[in-house]
């Protein structure tokens, strides 16, 4: 049997019983997936559906308390004839064991059942799972004996051999250099593409995903910060309200608080291909041999956004809703249907707070989207680093090859000292990068320690 399954879960029991085709939105799909397998099959190419349809799959209903113990509707068959569009994901569903309503004792007897973390049992969507699916179904059928012939007849049949085993992350990796020279080199080498704008960002290992901080996950898929967005941002608001008072848009405070260095949905990119390759060779000791990465953002003209685009109010503006909120958006609606939904008015009311004049209809297909930014020069560091950013919509993910309207390529960086030493001749090191008075006096006492004297 395959070394891993399909966890499809819905809160309308509606969406389970008795369907034959199940679909998702494309945001919430490989949640609680492990981070190395769903960066293999985030951009949902031919690859990484043909691996996802040929597994075992558990389509449920999230978890329910009733009665001192929990239920969930349970079905285990398999997928067929699965798409992918720009909103979605579908896929026939095929089921060989109906479990029907499974009660457990708990929902901590259901997490054991499952082999889940807790919180993935009251989440709607679609994981690729480590393990197989054959223990689990043991166990459901202990606690559902009318369906233990059904499980013993399924283990003691043939299984379709593994599927191809899951696609590896994808990188468009145009350069390998370990000078500045080369590193111009390679900029110069590259095709020209006209009406475009470029970008930069460095990474110190290449191993780094593009994604924000506030997207990050635990290597078992489940999120660090996502959950807390709402409050990661009030409790620095109510901690420091002097430093934003200034700030007349959203999306002006979470400038400023990526600033800080607190999670927000913003990636920072950089108009100066030298800042990037600072930030790919400026890193702690036991990095310093490990490559590092320049990633280069092709970006059309006509794609770039401003701090006060009505888009970028409406993306900025989703960092206001709480988790639960954010749970109710469904982007495959139409735009009057969305508008019509509580959550739409509850965005709606926190970008009127910074645009009174703004027309009380979003449109959902913009709401996903990934933009790039141009921000407000209000400080030193964004001056200094030419700074933009990528602005991440509701269940956004940003495929390592790049999207439409958003191209990709990679140089990958060794010889990290010495390259550094090549661009503090140029003036572009630690004090003028991060233009602080604590940086400058690491770099100057960096620069004048003297070696240790050996007897």
């Amino acid at each position: 049997m395959a070394d891993n399954f399909n966890y499809i879960s819905f809160g309308n029991a509606d969406y389970v019983e008795g369907v034959i085709e199940v679909g998702m939105s494309r945001g919430r799909m490989f949640e609680y997936t492990p981070t190395d397998l769903a960066n293999g099959l985030e951009d949902l190419g031919e690859e990484a559906l043909a691996f996802v349809v040929a597994l075992p799959t558990f389509l449920c209903s999230e978890i329910v308390r009733a009665n001192g113990g929990a239920t969930m509707h349970v079905r285990f068959g398999r997928l067929g004839n699965i798409q992918a569009d720009r909103k979605e994901v579908t896929a026939n569903f095929e089921p060989i064991v109906e479990f029907g309503e499974v009660t457990f004792a708990s929902v901590d007897d259901a997490t054991t059942a499952f082999r889940a973390d807790g919180f993935q049992l009251y989440r709607t969507h679609w994981a690729v799972r480590d393990g197989a699916a054959g223990p689990i179904l043991q166990t459901l059928a202990e606690r559902k004996p009318e369906c233990a012939n059904a499980v013993a007849e399924f283990l003691g049949a043939d299984q379709p051999a593994p599927g191809a085993p899951p696609p590896e992350r994808k990188k468009n990796i145009t350069a390998n250099i370990d000078s500045v020279e080369g590193f111009l080199a390679a900029l110069q080498g590259l095709p020209p593409r006209n009406g475009a704008e470029i970008f930069y960002r460095g990474h110190e290992d290449e191993s780094f995903e593009l994604t924000p901080s506030l997207l990050r996950r635990w290597p078992d898929g489940s999120w660090q910060f996502l959950p807390s967005e709402d409050r990661l941002n009030k409790e620095l608001l109510i901690a420091h309200y002097d430093e934003f008072q200034g700030d007349q848009y959203c999306f002006d405070r979470l400038v400023r608080m990526q600033h800080f260095g607190l999670p927000t949905r913003l990636l920072d990119i950089s108009g100066n291909p030298l800042v990037a390759l600072f930030f790919a060779c400026y890193s702690k000791q036991e990095l310093m041999e490990v490559p590092g990465e320049v990633i280069i953002f092709r970006v059309p003209e006509a794609k770039i956004k401003y701090y006060d685009s009505d888009t970028v109010s409406c993306l900025s503006n989703l960092s206001n809703l709480s988790y639960e909120q954010k749970n109710e958006i469904n982007l495959a609606l139409g735009v009057d249907a969305f508008n019509q939904s509580e959550v739409a008015g509850k965005l709606l009311h926190h970008i009127k707070s910074e645009k009174g004049f703004f027309e009380p209809r979003i449109d959902p297909d913009h709401l996903g989207t990934i933009v790039c930014v141009k921000a407000k020069q209000t400080n030193t560091r964004i001056k200094s680093q030419s700074g933009a950013f990528l602005l991440y919509g509701h269940g956004a993910m940003l495929p390592e090859s790049g999207e439409d309207g958003l191209e990709i390529l990679r140089i990958t960086v060794t010889g990290k000292q010495a390259i550094l030493d090549q661009l503090n001749a140029l003036n572009i090191n630690a004090t003028t990068v991060y233009p602080s008075i604590d940086q400058t006096a690491e770099h100057v006492k960096a620069r004048y320690r003297r070696a240790e004297t050996t007897v």
